[in-house]
């Protein structure tokens, strides 16, 4: 019977529904495509001050608040509770991501591992509403094209003026990146075909060497992986929501398949932060 019972289980997990993957009913999936082979470690960063104050942040460069402090501290502490060790991280150019990473790699006694800084994991640039209240943009533009600019996955918000202090190519902080390459906007679709090709050729060459990777990064950079690791659709991925410091696993096949996917910690409390993201969301939605 308890044979039985476990080849139940099993077969549930394999037949698991991909769009469904962040519900904690079910946290650990395993896709039955052979043993992993491959494991990479996914956070996004603790909350930022425009987290709090539900702003528009995309390349605005805030800080962490105390509460992210703390979740940076806490992500670092449940991976040292599990013995993970890493031999290089990967995070944006962005400080609330590279403050997470400093924290987390401090917790677990790393900080001598190299971490590289680079802007195609920055988080999608919101274009001429980065800096704005979502309930006033709201307000101001219409919710049904602000739900447009926010949830659809190719409508990028309007563009920044050229001479417009948002836009990072007049910023210090990428005096050294091509300016072609830099946005004035961006949708979902674009931070996607800005992720996944680094990625491709930066990260995954890392991991089939061997190395353990972390990578600390943003909402929707993390969301291009995701779409990518899970071959999500259009519609699916946008309804993907990532909170803040949890760490996600994934393991890979040989092939780079995702093989399970899961995030570290407990349960109800992700579940929770998941859950009070989709609230948020749906008042500015409703507003």
């Amino acid at each position: 019977m308890a044979n039985f019972l476990l080849l139940l289980l099993f077969l549930i997990n394999i037949n698991t529904s991909k769009k469904n993957f962040l519900s904690f009913s079910e946290q650990t999936k395993n896709l039955g495509k052979n043993e992993p082979i491959y494991k990479l470690v996914l956070i996004r960063h603790g909350q930022s001050s425009f987290n709090q104050e539900n702003l528009f942040t995309g390349w605005t460069d805030v800080e962490l608040t105390k509460t992210g402090i703390e979740e940076a501290n806490a992500a670092g502490e449940i991976l040292k509770k599990n013995f993970y060790k890493f031999d290089i991280c990967y995070t944006s150019t962005l400080k609330r991501s590279i403050k997470t990473s400093f924290i987390i790699l401090d917790k677990l006694n790393q900080l001598y591992i190299p971490i590289i800084k680079d802007f195609h994991l920055n988080e999608r640039h919101y274009g001429a509403i980065q800096g704005l209240n979502k309930k006033e943009t709201s307000l101001k533009y219409g919710k049904d094209l602000v739900y447009k600019w926010r949830r659809s996955y190719s409508i990028p918000p309007p563009k920044l003026d050229k001479d417009d202090i948002r836009n990072p190519a007049n910023s210090e902080q990428y005096k050294n990146v091509n300016k072609t390459e830099l946005p004035l906007t961006e949708s979902l679709e674009d931070t996607v075909k800005r992720v996944i090709p680094y990625f491709d050729k930066e990260i995954i060459p890392e991991i089939k060497n061997g190395k353990n990777v972390l990578v600390v990064a943003h909402g929707n950079s993390i969301r291009g992986l995701i779409k990518f690791f899970d071959k999500l659709s259009d519609e699916e991925i946008v309804n993907v929501d990532i909170p803040n410091a949890v760490p996600l696993i994934y393991e890979f096949n040989e092939k780079f398949e995702t093989i399970k996917r899961y995030y570290l910690g407990n349960k109800d409390e992700i579940e929770n932060k998941i859950n009070k993201i989709k609230k948020l969301e749906k008042q500015v939605d409703n507003n």
